[in-house]
């Protein structure tokens, strides 16, 4: 059985006290706790402090280009649809440059996992506003404050009708761990955008900010419930939900698509070279 030391990789570069050291945390712990091998698990990223994750990890791993984190992560799970496949990105990177294919990724309902770095800033980059930026919010590259009103992701995932949606805290590592292992337990897309500080260029939404408004959803609440799940995602002031929001089994894209739905994955099904030659002939 895996222990979380088996998922130990490089040496972290990222500022001390950053948000993202937890998250690593969380990661390695889950993927031990789901019994999970380093080589039966592949993550994906794009560009940013976030997307550096895969290579503080021991496993299987893909760092693309910036915002194009799920497309590679789509392709990985339809080839090899045994293999549980982790999308990492940051808020920039998955909600700005990638968020066409965010949108896409959910309507498809593709049984990726992504998990999203949401410290509400540009933090490789050097403080640029991201689009879950608060409004006002002075950075490197607004100094007259962000004048637009800030992406909501999970109140979009929501409304986009996503499989699974939930958001978790940084600063709450033993949940969040949780909330992973239920992300890769579920079967379909699975969203979980996580709050964290940036230390070094994010000085509003701080440790303290997040610790006086972040608190678990009640036990209580019924995540199959829509519009309770649409009022929770819209909660995002004072207060701020962490927890499963919103749950909607429905099938996957690995189960519609009629060349693997309930068969072997592509990497195990019979190839012909030849006959892929000849397919090739008939656009010559």
């Amino acid at each position: 059985m895996a222990e979380t030391v088996d998922f130990e990789g490089q040496q972290p570069a990222w500022c001390p006290g950053c948000g993202n050291f937890n998250i690593l945390k969380s990661f390695k712990a889950a993927m031990a706790e789901l019994g999970l091998q380093p080589h039966e698990l592949v993550v994906v990223s794009g560009i940013g402090q976030a997307s550096k994750l895969p290579h503080y990890t021991m496993c299987n791993t893909f760092n693309g280009l910036h915002g194009r984190t799920l497309p590679v992560a789509t392709a990985i799970r339809l080839v090899n649809h045994d293999m549980p496949v982790i999308a990492v990105a940051g808020d920039g990177d998955c909600y700005g440059e990638g968020g066409n294919h965010f949108l896409h990724a959910m309507r498809r309902n593709v049984n990726v996992k992504l998990f999203v770095h949401d410290n509400q800033i540009y933090g490789l980059t050097k403080g640029q506003a991201s689009p879950t930026s608060g409004r006002g919010m002075v950075t490197t590259a607004q100094p007259a404050g962000v004048l637009l009103e800030p992406l909501n992701p999970v109140a979009l995932a929501v409304a986009m009708d996503a499989a699974f949606v939930a958001r978790g805290y940084a600063g709450d590592r033993l949940f969040l761990q949780e909330l992973m292992a239920k992300a890769m337990r579920f079967r379909g897309f699975a969203l979980l955008d996580i709050l964290h500080p940036c230390i070094t260029f994010n000085r509003l939404n701080t440790y303290r900010w997040y610790q006086e408004r972040v608190y678990r959803i009640s036990d209580s609440h019924d995540p199959s419930d829509r519009e309770a799940a649409f009022r929770l995602a819209l909660e995002f002031g004072d207060r701020i939900p962490t927890g499963v929001i919103y749950r909607n089994e429905r099938p996957t894209l690995e189960e519609l698509v009629p060349v693997i739905a309930g068969k072997d994955p592509l990497v195990h099904q019979p190839f012909s070279r030849a006959e892929a030659e000849t397919e090739l002939k008939r656009f010559y």
